[in-house]
């Protein structure tokens, strides 16, 4: 999944628990495929957590064997996180799981905070992330759009309530669906399919709708995975 690549409607899956706590989850995801999953953000512990776990590893690797790309989880903090914990986190991720590239979480929106991410997405390239994803949750200020610095803007975390009364600043018409992604959560099940109907009309080329709610709504799989989790 970089800049530029055509991944209308397939799934970037925030994979927030445990290969341990539900190995089907896991499995369902590998079984989907490249074809269906464009990316996977694996999260251990808010972070890389402070050991290696080779169960975690396990998991990783079935997802790289499917051909999933992988992105390391590391919480930037609105920009307050210095710039050297941040680039740890995705290191400590290479180094231990492998990961293809990294997601950037609560990143800020406001132009002030440019400098801070440019210095981290080139550090990020300079460590080998294929892939760069800026995870504002809301729409920031344009110039986080511009050329070479995120391959990928999540543009929209929420609840399905609030991502049905959303809508789209105009700037983001002059960027490809590819650029943005739509993460939505507390979707009820009889929801699902205009979740994704919406997701697709909103123009962002990736997303993910999950049933699930709380503290940690990505414990739980999309919809379109479900049925994989069941057979798992």
């Amino acid at each position: 999944m970089t800049a530029g690549t055509s991944d209308d409607g397939r799934l970037l899956v925030p994979l927030y628990v445990h290969p341990a706590v539900d190995p089907a989850a896991w499995q369902a995801v590998a079984a989907a495929g490249p074809a269906r999953v464009a990316a996977v953000v694996i999260n251990i512990a808010d972070g890389p957590g402070d050991a290696y776990d080779n169960v975690f590893a396990a998991g990783a690797d079935e997802l790289r064997a499917a051909g999933i790309p992988l992105l390391a989880y590391s919480d930037t903090d609105y920009g307050r996180r210095p710039h050297a914990a941040v680039v740890a986190d995705l290191l400590t991720y290479r180094q231990w799981y492998d990961t293809d590239g990294v997601y950037f979480d609560q990143v800020a929106a406001h132009s002030g905070a440019l400098p801070h991410y440019r210095r981290l997405a080139t550090a990020a390239r300079a460590a080998g992330c294929a892939t760069v994803v800026f995870g504002h949750g809301d729409h920031p200020e344009p110039g986080y759009a511009e050329i070479g610095l995120a391959d990928l803007l999540v543009t929209f975390e929420g609840d399905w309530e609030a991502y049905r009364e959303m809508t789209l600043p105009l700037w983001t018409g002059r960027h490809a669906a590819a650029h943005f992604c739509h993460l939505v959560y507390d979707v009820p099940a009889e929801a699902a399919a205009e979740a994704a109907a919406l997701i697709t009309a909103r123009r962002a080329g990736v997303g993910c709708a999950v049933p699930g709610s709380g503290d940690n709504p990505w414990s739980t799989l999309p919809f379109e995975l479900t049925a994989l989790q069941a057979q798992g």
